[in-house]
């Protein structure tokens, strides 16, 4: 399983995807999930997927191949909007599964979905989620958030204190809370985390980070967190009692 999760806000997005792929309690990998297509000062499009791993690896690898070619209609580096290249990632997705979703189905589910966000130079960055139908929808100010896989673990957080007016810092800190939240009830996801914060109209990856297990500020994120929560629930009056 997976769970990737993208934010959007008018300080930029913050993406985010965990590393584990499984296919039973003993065939455990680890597979990187986000995908960086950069043109420094045109454009960033991030990839997130989920789902059955050799299509979503076969979108991405497809992608890859053809950026940088100048193939109309292949070549996410000349796209000219957000919209055009998730529409691209759903067109490759269709591909993929039209070619091999007869072969897979005897053995599994062969479908995939994706997360697409970035911003290319003229237009606000922009976030998308990809359905396996290669269909997808839009993030707004409305729906600033949008996850994939095991989604319900590290939604309440979310919720509850994000907002329009957060900061890509703010959104960072509780995007891997929602994590921690979701690998302490999920063990199908499992860090390395890769986590990056985009500023609109910076139009550059830079700021992109990969938390191990063991990463300094993941451990004293998880505790602080655990010890916050402990000494709320310690301060919050105990319920009425029947007279």
């Amino acid at each position: 399983m997976t769970y990737c999760l993208g934010v959007l806000l008018p300080a930029g997005l913050v993406m985010a995807s965990d590393s584990r792929s499984n296919s039973g309690v003993d065939q455990v990998t680890l597979v990187k999930k986000l995908a960086v297509f950069e043109q420094p000062d045109q454009r960033v499009v991030v990839v997130l997927s989920a789902g059955n791993l050799a299509t979503t690896q076969a979108v991405v690898t497809e992608l890859r191949e053809a950026a940088g070619s100048g193939q109309e209609g292949q070549d996410i580096h000349v796209m000219r909007t957000m919209f055009d290249a998730a529409s691209l990632v759903g067109k490759k997705l269709r591909e993929v599964l039209s070619r091999d979703a007869e072969y897979v189905q005897p053995f599994g589910d062969p479908h995939g979905s994706f997360l697409v966000g970035g911003q290319i130079a003229g237009e606000p960055p922009r976030l998308f989620q990809i359905y396996s139908a290669g269909n997808f929808v839009e993030a707004s100010e409305r729906s600033q958030f949008m996850q994939l896989g095991e989604t319900k673990y590290g939604k309440p957080i979310l919720d509850r204190a994000l907002g329009s007016t957060s900061s890509l810092d703010e959104a960072a800190k509780l995007s891997l809370l929602s994590y921690d939240a979701t690998m302490r009830s999920n063990l199908s996801v499992d860090a390395p985390i890769d986590l990056l914060r985009y500023a609109a109209g910076s139009l550059s990856a830079r700021n992109l980070v990969t938390f191990q297990k063991d990463d300094a500020y993941w451990m004293d994120l998880r505790q602080r967190y655990a010890d916050g929560l402990t000494e709320l629930v310690a301060r919050i009056p105990p319920p009425p009692s029947r007279a």
